[in-house]
């Protein structure tokens, strides 16, 4: 996802099952270190400063996934999390805790200028995953990596293609992908990444990897799609693979693209879909577009991105995405219960069309500096704003004219000031329910 106006040993059986992993996220893997971390989660209904309505038959295998890529460049700005009692603690843990038990990460092949000047939004190499990775599955989490096939930032309005694979006809493209998602695989693997789920392509309806043409984009998805699978042989691991698109608001041509998949023999496992509330449309929709891809193509269907605002206050001075004001959704207010509700309900509209999880997008992405400062120079430095100006040669059309601070800091579930806000423990509230604290 890029915000759309401009702006993924054997693990011990008490904490997969505490976490709610199951079979789909590929739980007991042998390539994965066994994590030293287990929450528990409630049995029953709980007080809290949220209320959560239960989801009816909501299985222990759903997953409640959360996009965490921006969280070592946030840190490397300056940017502190808490737990709940005010003590500074690993985001992931706390994500854990919440009762996440998926971590999706994004992956970019260079995304540095000649000079090694990082574009920005999380400058999110395979270096910056496999230090994520490790501490998602430190956690109990498992990982969705998340291959974009681009230097920036892939979704509906760019698929550029990397720098390294600009002059390739399709056949070199197709080979030079296949070897960079078989290496990247490997690298994490052995680093002890507890990789679930591979996204090959990132919201892929217009085009992936410079191409845009249908035929070509299915050539390369069997590259990725290949890789993923010698490296789940070789590491006898069960990975799957995600085939992610967006704009669920026109479904004919979503299912057409579906249907080129399974016409031309497509190895695949899940359709991922964005679905942004404030954006795509209401419940119903979404229900149909799930269970229709699911019911005619028998493949598994998750909503891969979601999101919802807090607050309707700017924590950068860069501006945001959702405003929280005219743009909100009915019966949704920017407050966190709102936010709140808003993910209980996709989970449960989901969950009842047959969906097998949903992602939060960068729920931890919040402010460097303060609202009334120019944070320039650190978005700069260390690519905590949604892209750098070093970006302008590689993305001239978007970045090189936007280029700024974090759109997104109001849909977080943390405060400005990095405390956790009640609504992150919809999560583990999802089965049985909340009731607010007297």
């Amino acid at each position: 996802m890029m915000m759309r106006k401009t702006c993924e040993k054997l693990i011990a059986f008490c904490v997969c099952a505490s976490l709610g992993v199951g079979l789909l996220t590929g739980c007991g893997n042998s390539a994965a270190k066994e994590p030293d971390f287990s929450v528990t989660l409630p049995t029953g209904p709980e007080d809290s400063d949220v209320y959560v309505e239960a989801v009816p038959n909501i299985s222990d295998e759903f997953i409640k996934g959360m996009d965490a890529s921006s969280v070592l460049v946030e840190e490397k700005s300056g940017v502190k999390y808490y737990n709940f009692d005010g003590e500074e603690q690993d985001v992931f843990q706390t994500f854990a805790e919440a009762g996440v038990n998926y971590i999706r990460i994004r992956v970019w092949n260079d995304p540095y200028d000649k000079d090694g000047n990082g574009y920005g939004g999380g400058n999110n190499d395979l270096e910056t995953a496999k230090e994520l990775g490790k501490r998602a599955t430190k956690y109990g989490m498992k990982v969705c990596i998340d291959f974009h096939y681009s230097d920036f930032w892939a979704d509906p309005k760019r698929q550029h293609v990397p720098k390294a694979w600009e002059n390739m006809n399709l056949e070199e493209k197709s080979d030079a992908l296949y070897e960079y998602t078989k290496d990247s695989l490997n690298e994490l693997l052995d680093a002890g990444v507890d990789v679930g789920m591979v996204q090959i392509g990132n919201e892929i309806n217009y085009g992936m990897a410079g191409e845009t043409i249908t035929r070509n984009v299915i050539t390369l998805l069997k590259s990725g799609s290949s890789a993923v699978r010698e490296i789940s042989k070789s590491y006898d691991k069960d990975l799957q693979v995600v085939i992610h698109y967006t704009r669920i608001t026109e479904p004919a041509k979503l299912y057409g693209l579906v249907q080129k998949l399974d016409t031309n023999e497509l190895d695949y496992d899940v359709i991922g879909l964005s679905y942004y509330p404030f954006w795509d449309g209401d419940f119903d929709n979404m229900k149909t577009v799930v269970s229709k891809i699911k019911e005619d193509y028998g493949k598994d269907v998750l909503i891969a991105e979601t999101s919802y605002c807090y607050t309707s206050e700017d924590g950068d001075g860069y501006g945001n995405s959702l405003v929280g004001v005219a743009d909100l959704v009915d019966g949704y207010p920017a407050t966190v219960q709102g936010q709140a509700n808003m993910i209980r309900d996709v989970v449960a509209n989901a969950n009842e069309a047959g969906a097998s999880g949903v992602f939060y997008w960068e729920g931890a992405w919040i402010p460097v500096g303060d609202a009334d400062a120019d944070n320039s120079a650190i978005w700069e430095k260390y690519g905590s704003g949604w892209a750098s100006s070093y970006a302008s040669d590689y993305d001239p059309e978007d970045a090189g004219l936007y280029y700024g601070g974090c759109s997104w800091d109001n849909q977080a579930f943390f405060d400005f000031d990095g405390h956790p806000l009640a609504s992150i423990n919809v999560w583990k509230y999802l089965k049985y329910g909340s009731t607010p604290e007297k």
